[in-house]
């Protein structure tokens, strides 16, 4: 933990830690809202803010690895990549026929799953869960 804010920042802190943990609960399901970033970011602000809240981001049993695992630098799972790219391209893909009508924006589209998939694609790969998960779901 950083050193400690004033009441009033603590509070604008946790205020945006959790809009940042809604935002990439959000891009789990929509893929041009990014999740790592929200949810590094929401790491950040609790843990400028209050250890009880980043201690329950980053042991939480569905994005806790994950966040561990960016910020340790271990990367992402494989099968994390996989989903989140075939996911991407599924709904660019539904979006680029059903939706958007003008060339130039189902050009954007394309553009951008492109370079999103290019970002997944260089962040390094993590080959198991951290040993800290698995003692986690071995005692549960």
């Amino acid at each position: 933990m950083l050193a400690p804010v004033k009441p009033f920042m603590r509070n604008i802190l946790i205020a945006c830690g959790t809009l940042c943990v809604a935002l990439g609960v959000i891009g789990i399901f929509l893929p041009i809202l990014p999740t790592t970033p929200f949810l590094l970011l929401a790491a950040a602000c609790y843990a400028r803010s209050s250890a009880r809240f980043y201690s329950w981001l980053v042991t939480n049993r569905w994005c806790g690895e994950y966040i561990r695992n960016y910020r340790e630098g271990r990367g992402i799972l494989l099968t994390h990549k996989v989903l989140a790219v075939a996911l991407l391209w599924l709904t660019i893909g539904m979006a680029v026929y059903g939706m958007a009508t003008l060339w130039w924006m189902r050009l954007v589209l394309l553009a951008v799953a492109a370079a999103v998939t290019a970002h997944i694609l260089m962040i390094k790969t993590c080959a198991t869960a951290s040993p800290r998960t698995r003692r986690v779901h071995r005692r549960a």
